[in-house]
């Protein structure tokens, strides 16, 4: 009698499927259940290929074990290991989908360009018009603003605060060097005069949500910038702005928020009073740290 694994029509996880067929399993695919319960993300966003490379099996074993698992194949067994981690995985998958395509270097440049472009039209075409002018009145009106903003929204933070500290009278980003805990600290003495501007965007930093929640707590306003009203961010912010920045080689288009957030502080400067004074008092500040050609009288 022939011990080969027998495909079974069982439903449930990924986990659960592999617990039932384990006894029977040769050691090869042993193997990959071992490989798939302790890599389970991993094994998420690989190829049959790239499966079968891992485990040292070869492709026809990789294909036989999504059938012992009750898969009609291989793509059904991925589909259920990527349920779960679609907003996470979703960069990878477009990216992957990207690089079967053949392209030159400035063809995939040339399209990264589009795909900010893309999303700046449809940003610029679907700006609300209320919504702006309240968080340009809230920033303006706040004590202080503080911008909270971890993972690459960190610099995003670090971009907005220098472009509102002239014409905030207190405007700093909590992203630094001491983390989400040090910035935290500057919580304890927030007032319902506060601003708090939180960036988060897929894939959503965990931080940046306790941030949020945190301030709102101790009264802060909360100005959200997010991607839509599912993010986890979108229900903490009392204004909100939902921005697409959906890029097919990264897990989001940073140029398209960059550029939001430069519109956003040209909207506060053209608001702010004395704002050209505080510009030229800037720039003459500075006026030793810039390099002049030499004149000649």
């Amino acid at each position: 009698m022939s011990s080969r694994p027998v495909s079974r029509p069982f439903s449930g996880t990924i986990a659960d499927r592999i617990a039932r067929s384990m006894p029977d399993l040769t050691p090869s695919l042993k193997r990959m259940a071992e490989y798939v319960l302790a890599h389970s993300f991993r094994a998420a966003t690989m190829s049959i290929d790239e499966l079968a490379a891992a485990t040292k099996v070869s492709v026809a074993t990789a294909n036989r074990f999504a059938h012992v698992l009750g898969f009609s194949g291989y793509q059904g067994f991925r589909a259920e290991l990527v349920r779960g981690f679609e907003a996470v995985l979703a960069p990878v998958e477009r990216m992957r989908d990207e690089l079967t395509r053949k392209a030159t270097s400035a063809e995939v440049m040339a399209a990264s360009l589009s795909d900010a472009l893309a999303n700046l039209e449809s940003i610029r075409q679907g700006l609300p018009a209320d919504t702006c002018e309240h968080v340009v009145t809230a920033i303006l009106d706040a004590r202080q603003v503080l911008v909270a903003g971890f993972g690459d929204s960190g610099y995003l933070a670090g971009m907005l605060a220098h472009g509102l500290e002239l014409y905030c009278p207190q405007a700093r980003s909590l992203a630094g060097v001491g983390g989400p805990s040090h910035g935290a600290r500057a919580l304890f003495r927030l007032t319902p005069r506060d601003l708090v501007v939180v960036i988060s965007f897929p894939r959503y930093v965990k931080d940046s949500i306790i941030i949020a929640r945190k301030a709102k707590e101790r009264g802060a306003r909360i100005v959200a910038l997010t991607d839509s009203p599912t993010s986890p961010l979108a229900a903490l912010g009392d204004l909100r702005l939902f921005l697409m920045a959906t890029s097919r080689f990264a897990a989001t288009s940073n140029s398209t928020l960059l550029a939001v957030i430069e519109a956003l502080c040209a909207a506060v400067a053209r608001r702010a009073k004395n704002s050209v004074k505080s510009a030229a008092d800037v720039t003459e500040f500075v006026l030793p740290w810039l390099t002049q050609e030499d004149r000649i009288a």
